[in-house]
């Protein structure tokens, strides 16, 4: 469904040119001479036409970021701004299929900017100091590729840790899932975790010796998952997910079922992250709690969950019609003011450093628990083979697919399919 925020605003033609990324000619900029000859102001084909993608769940705040933005520069140009929702997960899925006519500007997640840089989708931000100076070390070097800035930090959040009902658990409670799942199999209750994700099951492998990376060519991956060797090996990480599995107090399920169950009470404890807070906390109330991710029982011994750590960036598509205003509206939507206004209404953490270190972002529990949990986390950088391999692989584990069956020979196939070229 596609979403416009339409306003033309009458007035002299940009008289300076105004930083950003460049792929196209720049749009013509008057003169000051030629500016004041204007005496009907800026007609339609002068009109600055800007798509923005974001994700769903933003359209309110993005629409008042935009119409902020519009009022700022009323007096420099006629905006057409079209905003369309689009997920921040696949975002360069739907950008590669037609790049020269995708969104001026986007929201996505940082794992996908080798390949948008390797497309030639982005090209290095001008003022990258000013954007150095003014963001977290980290962010700044998610939006990096071999220490050039190719988009502008949005977001220091994207994580995940664990949500509990502080009416089901306490706080020692939370430190093991065994505990908890047993707890929420007795009031009938579920713990849930979406393990269609690769992004969530590698909680389970990431602090057991276990690894999977992004090889030094930028695209393909290596992964020691199927492991015989160490003090836990691969068929160890895979019987305990069985053993979760099986477990009548957990559930497997995605986003939107999590907010489901959340809300309708069936749910009373998950991992998800900090882009839900907002709901969780008006469906739990006081209940409302957030921690770091806990342990789990493996080979004999507990495992303290792992997760991968992220950032949303904002990118300027390099075959943008407008590269400057693009430029300056996604400077704009990553400001601090904004970035602090993405906070109040989504419960997003900044990466602006200022905005961070507010009291209000200091004080909130989902922030709390990311930042607690970044002990365990680790930057997400892996090749696009990764995501399909892990799929299957726990799409047969909850199916019950793998009981009594060759687990090694299973764990080989998800590896083969992650390590292929």
């Amino acid at each position: 469904m596609k979403r416009k925020i339409n306003t033309l605003f009458s007035a002299l033609l940009l008289a300076v040119l105004l930083s950003g990324c460049r792929h196209k000619d720049s749009d013509p900029v008057p003169s000051a001479t030629n500016a004041e000859q204007e005496t009907e102001g800026i007609s339609d084909s002068d009109t600055v036409a800007l798509t923005v993608w974001g994700a769903e769940e933003d359209e309110e705040l993005l629409r008042q970021i935009i119409d902020g933005f519009q009022e700022e520069y009323r007096d420099q140009a006629n905006f057409l701004i079209t905003y369309m929702p689009q997920s921040e997960s696949s975002c360069t899925d739907a950008l590669m299929a037609d790049l020269e006519n995708g969104a001026d500007v986007f929201a996505f997640a940082d794992d996908q900017l080798n390949t948008l840089v390797a497309a030639g989708a982005l090209e290095p931000v001008e003022n990258g100091e000013t954007v150095r100076e003014s963001n977290l070390p980290e962010a700044v070097r998610a939006a990096c590729v071999n220490d050039t800035l190719y988009a502008l930090p949005l977001t220091a959040d994207n994580g995940y840790f664990l949500y509990y009902n502080k009416q089901y658990f306490s706080e020692n409670d939370i430190a093991s899932l065994d505990r908890m799942l047993d707890i929420a199999a007795e009031q009938g209750k579920k713990v849930s975790m979406e393990w269609s994700s690769g992004w969530y099951v590698y909680s389970l492998f990431g602090n057991t010796g276990l690894t999977v990376g992004l090889n030094d060519d930028g695209i393909t991956n290596y992964c020691t998952w199927n492991s015989a060797d160490g003090n836990i090996k691969g068929t160890d990480v895979a019987q305990a997910m069985l053993a979760i599995a099986e477990h009548p107090g957990f559930l497997s399920t995605d986003d939107a079922g999590f907010l489901e169950g959340v809300k309708n009470g069936t749910i009373i404890a998950g991992v998800n992250g900090v882009w839900n807070a907002v709901a969780v906390e008006e469906a739990w109330g006081r209940g409302f709690g957030a921690a770091k991710l806990p342990s789990y029982t493996c080979a004999g011994q507990q495992v303290q969950m792992a997760s991968f750590s992220g950032y949303k960036l904002i990118g300027v598509n390099a075959y943008s019609d407008h590269p400057q205003w693009a430029a300056k509206l996604a400077e704009w939507i990553t400001k601090e003011e904004n970035q602090e206004l993405r906070f109040q209404l989504r419960g997003q953490g900044p990466s602006n450093i200022h905005a961070a270190a507010s009291a209000e972002v200091q004080s909130s529990p989902a922030i709390a628990a990311l930042l607690e949990q970044s002990e365990f986390s680790c930057l997400q950088r892996i090749g696009g083979n990764f995501w399909e391999p892990v799929t299957a692989f726990t799409a047969d584990i909850l199916a019950g697919n793998m009981k009594g069956k060759n687990l090694q020979e299973r764990l080989d196939i998800m590896v083969e399919g992650i390590v292929a070229p």
